[in-house]
């Protein structure tokens, strides 16, 4: 185990991320599993909170010494709900605190529908914003009631117009199909491969399109197990999965990564980090840090040391602005178990990841003996395609992706 705060040297110039996270929310929706606490905004403690962040970033500076910081996304609960100047001051801080940064820094804020118009946009623009996500998330009445969504289906397009209109340079939507609540019947292909044409009829740049997932500590999750919500069958999902690709890539959104959909240029390159196993600095409450270890600072070479701070908001914000820990002990990851993210993560995209470079970079062979059969089968069944080191997950086999990812482990 290794204390929270703890940081390793890394090559110069290696490109990290940071998440901040907000974790207040107008209200929890009833699928939703991240952190996040309903609160009115005028109960925040906007300057509050950002004091706070900016404390523990002091704390973690020596995180972004000699990185590259290509990216900057503000996740939730409801970024948007954050007064700007507030947020503003945090992404000063990070850029402030980067000893290097790319040419065209990244910056996203995740925002809802009931919490984003062009005013806030604009004022979001401002203060050093260049991308929007918005939780569109369907544009059914009676869906998005039944997802506990606070905007209509016309709340929802208008908060993407509002960005585009303000002059936000990329606005990103998401989008829920296989949703069997709320409607007479569950969702249909035709259904959501309408959703997604008139999502991108708007002039979004980006989509997120994601399957309806029950998960355990949820509302969803609880009805489940009482067996008293409506789920969609595996059929209405993957026939709403293909839908959906054919409706986005017919608008010229090209399908990059298994739940995300772009124009040219347009990808999320905050996740793209993620898939490619980038390091990311942690801020905010319950926030989650991974950063890369050498040997001649941790004595094992190739590992790196994760952590995730206090999820409670008020613990939070007395150990930032105090002298106390931050979170948990957190974790060193051996080469073994970052190999198997990388894999997990990367064949998510669409172009799939150099087994060989990944491997290597962290001191280990890429293939084992079980591992080369397990690619053969996989190959042999359609699911995976193999050329030398390079893996990639076939068209046809992307709704297998987490399955084929694990069997190469």
């Amino acid at each position: 185990m290794i204390a929270p705060a703890a940081t390793f040297p890394v090559p110069p110039a290696a490109p990290i991320g940071v998440y901040v996270h907000f974790p207040f929310c107008l209200k929890k929706c009833p699928y939703c599993d991240f952190v996040s606490y309903a609160r009115d905004r005028a109960a925040i403690d906007h300057e509050g909170y950002a004091d706070a962040v900016l404390a523990e970033l002091d704390r973690r500076a020596e995180v972004l010494r000699d990185r590259e910081l290509v990216t900057v996304f503000f996740g939730g609960g409801t970024p948007s709900l954050w007064e700007p100047r507030a947020l503003g001051r945090v992404l000063a801080g990070v850029r402030r605190a980067a000893s290097r940064q790319a040419d065209e820094v990244e910056v996203t804020v995740e925002c809802n529908p009931s919490s984003l118009d062009e005013a806030r946009a604009r004022a979001l623009i401002d203060v050093g914003v260049d991308r929007l996500s918005i939780g569109v998330q369907g544009l059914d009445a009676g869906r998005l009631a039944f997802l506990g969504r606070l905007h209509d289906p016309e709340g929802g397009l208008a908060a993407v117009e509002a960005a585009i209109r303000a002059g936000v340079p990329r606005v990103s939507a998401d989008l829920i199909y296989g949703v069997a609540g709320g409607a007479p019947a569950e969702q249909t292909a035709r259904e959501s491969a309408d959703e997604a044409r008139r999502l991108a009829e708007t002039g979004v740049t980006h989509v997120s399109a994601y399957g309806l997932t029950v998960e355990a500590g949820t509302q969803f999750g609880e009805l489940a197990r009482r067996g008293r919500l409506p789920i969609a069958t595996d059929d209405a999902q993957a026939d709403g999965f293909a839908a959906v690709e054919e409706a986005l890539g017919g608008a010229g959104l090209a399908h990059y990564e298994v739940s995300n959909f772009a124009r040219p240029g347009h990808e999320a390159r905050h996740n793209l980090g993620y898939w490619r196993g980038h390091d990311y600095l942690g801020l905010g409450c319950a926030a989650v840090g991974a950063v890369t270890g050498y040997a001649e600072a941790s004595g094992l070479a190739h590992h790196a040391a994760r952590w995730r701070n206090w999820v409670d908001p008020a613990r939070y914000v007395q150990a930032a602005l105090g002298d106390a820990a931050l979170g948990d002990a957190g974790e060193l990851l051996d080469p073994e178990t970052r190999l198997r993210e990388r894999i997990m993560l990367g064949l998510r995209l669409g172009d799939g990841l150099d087994l060989g470079v990944a491997a290597r970079s962290l001191g280990l062979e890429p293939w084992t003996a079980a591992r080369r059969r397990a690619a053969e089968r996989l190959a042999a069944a359609g699911r995976l395609a193999v050329e030398g080191d390079h893996l990639r997950v076939t068209r046809a086999g992307w709704v297998f992706a987490d399955g084929t990812a694990a069997a190469l482990f």
